[in-house]
């Protein structure tokens, strides 16, 4: 898990003004959001940063992760032609909510992620229409693997259509996802606002700092610019 890579990128995130009062050396406050954002608990990310020497609880892990998520970018602006939509159930304290996103197909971001307390049309109405909010989609395709999404296109006067195989990024993304968030005994425990930081954070690793084989080594956010 501590590779070149990890270090590398934990290394960029060293000035980063959120950590500049840490008694911690930042680069290892780097390391130890890199090791939570990519699937480990707060306890075990304590238990490896005292494998280096470092002692620091998990309460305070747990203050540099959030810190850091209310300070980083959003995600790229971006003029998408093809954009991938699609929800995925997460458990939180044990209880059932949905976790939508969009991908960008041509340039792999991902252009917004959203957490609802159900699904189905006015919730992804309602997503889609962050989404159109914050990235220019007039020319874009919306692609759904749901009829339903048809109301919530019709609804927003976008053009979308149901797709079932241009679409399987979006199905990786997520599985991905759910790689980390098993790792946390297939429930969140914490609080809704703890898991939307979090996604924060691994949104942002993955537009901005985890390259991508299909993009030539490109990270996405590197794509759209």
């Amino acid at each position: 898990m501590l590779d070149l890579e990890l270090l590398t990128e934990s290394l960029e995130t060293a000035n980063y003004e959120c950590w500049q009062r840490e008694r911690t050396a930042n680069a290892l406050t780097g390391v130890a959001v890199r090791l939570h954002a990519a699937g480990l608990s707060l306890r075990e990310t304590e238990a490896i940063l005292r494998l280096l020497g470092v002692k620091r609880s998990f309460q305070a892990i747990f203050q540099w992760v959030h810190r850091l998520a209310d300070s980083v970018s959003d995600p790229p602006k971006a003029t998408p032609r093809r954009v991938a939509v699609d929800e995925t159930a997460v458990k939180i304290n044990g209880k059932w909510s949905w976790l939508y996103a969009a991908i960008d197909l041509d340039t792999k971001v991902i252009l917004d992620v959203a957490l609802f307390k159900r699904h189905g049309i006015n919730p992804a109405a309602a997503f889609l229409h962050g989404v159109c909010e914050k990235h220019d989609c007039s020319n874009t395709v919306f692609l759904a693997d749901a009829f339903g999404y048809r109301t919530a296109f019709s609804r927003l006067g976008v053009n979308g259509r149901v797709d079932y195989t241009e679409r399987n990024l979006i199905e990786k993304w997520f599985h991905t996802l759910k790689m980390r968030v098993d790792r946390f005994h297939n429930s969140w425990v914490g609080s809704r606002q703890s898991l939307r930081q979090w996604l924060a954070l691994f949104v942002h690793y993955y537009n901005f700092q985890r390259p991508h084989q299909s993009l030539d080594g490109r990270t996405p956010a590197q794509e759209v610019n």
